[in-house]
């Protein structure tokens, strides 16, 4: 005896033609959950203002892949242009390009710091005496309002102050960032050095080759 066949009919999956709708909103959700997620993670987040420079090999393919690294490391990060400028305290070196990240950083000072020396490590970085010539410095320069003086760790940075290569392109995304020792912004600490030294500091353009008469070495 032949059996009857069975029609059955299956239900449209969401976010077919014929069922619009709720499986079409999936990613939108996810999306804000995931700004949900990183907008909390910033509102529990420190500034922190780190340092770029290189005068060794690709110095411009150096500063770029510290940027991409820093944007896998830190919320809302902000990027200044890339100058060029003379060596400081040292003979005999090729000129630098500098630039200036802020970001926000949710752990520690020290884990941070870990994080720059490895980027450091990555592109090359060797230390064979003080001053030598650099593939790429990655330097923690402001840490919030964190004050530390350690072995290996200290933050503000100890001669940031004296740096015009520090403070021009941090003065281009963070000129009223607090110096958490003085209590003087980025801007007037960039000021009070060019009345220091006499010379007359402009704002930094891309490319820009930044003369001084400073004789600060670099660390």
């Amino acid at each position: 005896m032949a059996s009857a066949a069975i029609a059955v009919s299956r239900s449209p999956k969401r976010g077919s033609r014929r069922f619009p709708g709720p499986a079409c909103a999936l990613p939108a959700k996810k999306n804000r959950a995931r700004e949900t997620r990183r907008a909390a993670r910033t509102e529990t987040a420190t500034t922190v203002a780190i340092s770029l420079g290189s005068n060794l090999g690709d110095r411009r393919a150096h500063l770029d892949y510290a940027i991409l690294r820093l944007k896998q490391i830190l919320e809302a990060v902000q990027v200044s242009s890339v100058i060029e400028t003379d060596p400081v305290g040292v003979d005999r070196q090729p000129t630098f390009l500098n630039a200036a990240v802020v970001g926000q950083f949710n752990a520690t000072p020290s884990k941070l710091l870990d994080s720059l020396l490895q980027i450091e490590l990555e592109r090359g970085r060797t230390r064979p005496f003080p001053g030598a010539a650099r593939t790429l410095d990655v330097d923690l320069v402001l840490f919030g309002e964190q004050v530390l003086d350690q072995p290996g760790l200290a933050v503000p940075h100890r001669r940031f102050r004296e740096r015009a290569f520090v403070l021009e392109p941090l003065a281009q995304i963070a000129p009223e960032l607090r110096d958490p020792v003085t209590g003087r912004t980025v801007r007037e600490l960039l000021k009070e050095l060019a009345r220091a030294s006499h010379v007359a500091i402009v704002p930094a353009s891309p490319l820009r080759k930044s003369y001084r008469r400073s004789a600060r070495a670099r660390a």
